[in-house]
């Protein structure tokens, strides 16, 4: 396991956790060290801006962003930073996740965001996507995203329980 984190996990707000806690723990399953922080694009648009700015500084090389209502949160990190960034739409509001997701995919051209599906199979997704990414870097995380994807199959054929 690398002794910094690779992957920043960037909340809108706390109540977003019980959502992105799927993607934690998909990290945790491959061993991926990660960090999590709470920062919303409206709220606190300089703290926001900040993360972003240093993340790669600090060693962190994939961005995953959850966030509902307005969810301009994986955009707005995407505008200051290189670094990919992977928007998760959190279901919050009451039009449940879709306003999110659109929110998410509909950047501007050369402002990518790669954008999940709502909720916590997103959450987890994200996490698999971040990995893949990494796994271009790392042999020791493609070979433990090789070993999670057949657990992955192994669970298909009823061979394991989730």
């Amino acid at each position: 396991m690398h002794d910094k984190p690779l992957v920043g996990i960037v909340m809108g707000s706390v109540s977003d956790s019980d959502i992105m806690d799927e993607c934690a723990k998909t990290l945790k399953e491959m061993d991926i060290n990660f960090e999590i922080t709470v920062s919303s694009a409206h709220r606190s648009p300089d703290k926001t801006r900040d993360y972003a700015m240093d993340a790669s500084h600090r060693g962190i090389e994939v961005l995953i962003a959850g966030a509902g209502w307005a969810a301009h949160l994986a955009g707005v990190l995407a505008s200051y930073t290189t670094l990919p960034v992977i928007g998760v739409p959190i279901d919050s509001s009451p039009l449940r996740g879709i306003d999110s997701l659109l929110s998410i995919v509909q950047m501007p051209p050369g402002v990518p965001v790669a954008t999940m599906a709502i909720g916590k199979g997103g959450a987890r997704n994200a996490a698999v996507f971040a990995a893949q990414i990494l796994a271009l870097k790392y042999s020791d995380i493609a070979k433990r995203l090789d070993q999670y994807k057949e657990s992955l199959r192994s669970r298909a054929k009823g061979l394991e329980k989730d």
